[in-house]
């Protein structure tokens, strides 16, 4: 016999745990169908070597937003941030720069390469934080959808009223950072290459471009609307890893009543009328529900889970053109010391060992990994962001023993002639510790063992189709209103009873649970109505 639910949710990661909490919470019977043995999606904690842990994907928090900690109470299930002193170290060939500490620290650092940058720096900061504030606002309220009549052109001007009160100069700013490539963004307020580089590095990441593409500098502020313990632009470490955020998640939505189900991968929506009817389990249960909220991509959902036949056929055509793949490879290592930098010597435990620790030395080294990753399929000069969680939370390792979460970009999502990154994945791999090791000598001695996840593990283990953290590309093109596609930013699919949750939808990639909670007002809204007009 067939289950009946109110709402059925497509997959558990964070954005489908927020997405059924509330639900729940409003009486609803939901379920959650999760296709590994794990909730959490991409935000997960496991053993990846004997007695070593790790966030496997995800790795570092700042965008989660706090009225979704604040809701589901997750600071009274164990949900605990430990803040970075510095944000970022950035080894170059013969020098280094810090990023972080309060104003007066960075200005000093910049001050070693440039008075007029360190000078500059205040007025950046404090311009790129308003534009910040306006994401912050936006992150939790739904896009206009375009066609929806008086109400969407009501949205519309309510959410750009805080535009039109900024000034001219925030103005040129926001319009700037939209349209603009990282390059001439920074070449705007900055003259020297290490500063640039120290801010250019959050425009590439998870973004399958150049520091000189047009557009990438938005991404770069996509990276600084964050907050850690009410500290704006903060980033941080969960304890325990990103999974142990994802398990208070299902721990709130069990107490809500949430029926959570493992190894339970969906392979189509139901559908009966031209509405939704359910879903089709890959074991052949199906699961009955008028609600199905979708926290999978658009690209996995649309070109796999729904029937083309079901679907208008200008959104077939639109979403099969849907930009997907953020030139993302993914290691965890497992390491006997801590990597011994040679512009900042030691392996005992240091300040820079506790931050992001940045290989991308230089604006035209960052480009030139984009050109290599078209042409040749991977960057022969790697950018690779490096954190060692167990320098703060030393529980994740055996004792005087560590871990480092290597955050690489730049890998073509498609390898070209034809070749897979079955094949390549070693290689790449080899690639990536040289790298590391070329500014820290000891790495690839120290190195224990290794996980890898080319852009291909990520689309098998994750669902991250073209190994997309973001679910999608970021552009201007699949921004707000237009995220996946115009006509559905609201997080309705063009099938009645159809709704997305993930990061797929606005405000898009990272862990923010924001897509969560705005779907899950909206499905609460489309209830109350028909509640009006029927009940």
């Amino acid at each position: 016999m067939t289950k009946r639910y109110d709402a059925v949710i497509i997959g558990g990661g964070h954005n489908g745990l927020v997405c059924a909490f509330y639900l729940a919470r409003a009486g609803l019977k939901v379920r959650i169908l999760e296709r590994r043995h794990v909730v959490g999606g991409a935000a997960v904690t496991e053993e990846f070597h004997p007695g070593f842990r790790n966030s496997t994907a995800s790795y570092t928090v700042s965008l989660l937003r706090p009225k979704v900690i604040a809701d589901m109470k997750l600071h009274d299930r164990g949900f605990r941030i430990i803040e970075r002193t510095i944000s970022n170290f950035f080894p170059f060939p013969d020098t280094y720069l810090t990023l972080g500490g309060g104003t007066a620290r960075t200005q000093a650092q910049f001050a070693r390469f440039s008075q007029k940058d360190a000078d500059a720096y205040p007025a950046y900061d404090a311009a790129l934080e308003k534009v910040a504030q306006v994401l912050r606002d936006l992150a939790l309220k739904t896009p206009p959808n375009v066609g929806g009549g008086l109400r969407a052109l009501l949205a519309g001007a309510a959410q750009g009223w805080p535009v039109a009160k900024m000034g001219i100069e925030q103005q040129r700013d926001l319009l700037d950072i939209f349209t603009k490539s990282a390059r001439d963004f920074l070449g705007g307020w900055f003259e020297d290459d290490h500063v640039q580089s120290a801010f250019a590095f959050d425009a590439v990441v998870g973004n399958y471009a150049g520091v000189s593409t047009p557009g990438s500098a938005y991404v770069l502020l996509h990276h600084v609307f964050g907050e850690v313990n009410g500290k704006y632009g903060a980033w941080g470490h969960s304890v325990g890893g990103m999974g142990a955020i994802t398990q208070a998640m299902a721990h709130a939505c069990l107490e809500a009543g949430v029926e959570i189900s493992l190894d339970a991968p969906v392979a189509k929506l139901l559908t009966e009328g031209g509405k939704v009817a359910g879903v089709r389990l890959e074991s052949g249960e199906e699961v009955a529900a008028k609600t199905v909220a979708a926290n999978v991509g658009p690209a996995l959902l649309y070109r796999q889970m729904v029937d083309s036949s079901d679907l208008p056929a200008d959104f077939n055509r639109r979403i099969a053109g849907f930009k997907t793949g953020s030139g993302t490879f993914r290691m965890n290592v497992a390491l006997s010391e801590l990597p011994d930098f040679s512009v900042l010597r030691g392996k005992d435990k240091a300040e820079h060992h506790t931050a992001g620790i940045i290989i991308a030395p230089g604006m035209d080294y960052m480009d030139q990994a984009f050109i290599d990753a078209q042409q040749h399929g991977w960057s022969k000069q790697p950018i690779v962001e490096m954190k060692l969680p167990t320098t703060v939370d030393d529980s994740l390792a055996p004792p005087g023993q560590h871990i480092a979460s290597l955050f690489c970009q730049q890998f073509a999502p498609t390898l070209p002639d034809g070749r897979s990154w079955d094949d390549a994945r070693e290689e790449v791999a080899d690639l990536i510790i040289d790298t590391v090791t070329a500014h820290a000598p000891n790495f690839k001695a120290s190195v224990i063992a290794r996980q890898i996840h080319s852009p291909l593990d990520l689309e098998r283990k994750f669902g991250l189709i073209g190994g997309d953290i973001f679910h999608g590309a970021m552009g201007l093109d699949q921004l707000w209103a237009a995220r996946p596609v115009l006509g559905h930013g609201d997080y309705r699919g063009p099938i009645k009873g159809l709704y997305m949750c993930g990061s797929g939808t606005h405000p898009g990639g990272g862990v923010t649970g924001a897509p969560g909670h705005n779907a899950a007002h909206e499905i609460l809204r489309d209830r109350s109505l028909v509640g009006r007009m029927f009940g």
